[in-house]
């Protein structure tokens, strides 16, 4: 029985270590974690924030993720979004829920990431009413 989400993991191109760092660290305020000594020899970071543990790997036949993806809780959505747009990142709000704040967008090597405001989480707030077509009058 699963009881716990241990890590997730993101791939990257060889030699991509330099720019996660700067990317998850330095703008989306990850602290890096030290890999330990078999680990570390195959390249690659390893972070952290809270809970939340963040793998990148190295994978020789890289190629993004653009539908799987981690969804990250953050604090001030606003000011990560200003951030991101400011070094060239794209935002897409994703407005289907209306009553979650959420965007997505793209790690430097283009994995998507979903990005949601504290307290809208879906581990935060329960799911949306059903579909009010589908319900027996509408309730």
């Amino acid at each position: 029985m699963i009881i716990a989400l241990d890590h997730i993991q993101l791939a990257m191109p060889t030699g991509g270590e330099a720019t996660a760092i700067a990317f998850f660290a330095g703008l989306l305020g990850f602290s890096e974690e030290p890999k330990p000594w078999p680990l570390a020899e195959r390249g690659g970071c390893w972070f952290a924030s809270g809970a939340c543990k963040l793998r990148i790997g190295i994978d020789p036949a890289f190629v993004p993720q653009k539908k799987a993806h981690p969804a990250f809780l953050c604090e001030d959505i606003d000011d990560l979004t200003a951030r991101l747009v400011a070094i060239g990142c794209v935002v897409h709000w994703n407005h289907d829920l209306p009553k979650r704040r959420r965007f997505y967008t793209a790690d430097p090597f283009g994995n998507r990431l979903e990005l949601i405001r504290n307290g809208d989480g879906f581990t935060q707030k329960s799911n949306i009413a059903a579909d009010p077509a589908t319900t027996k009058n509408g309730q």
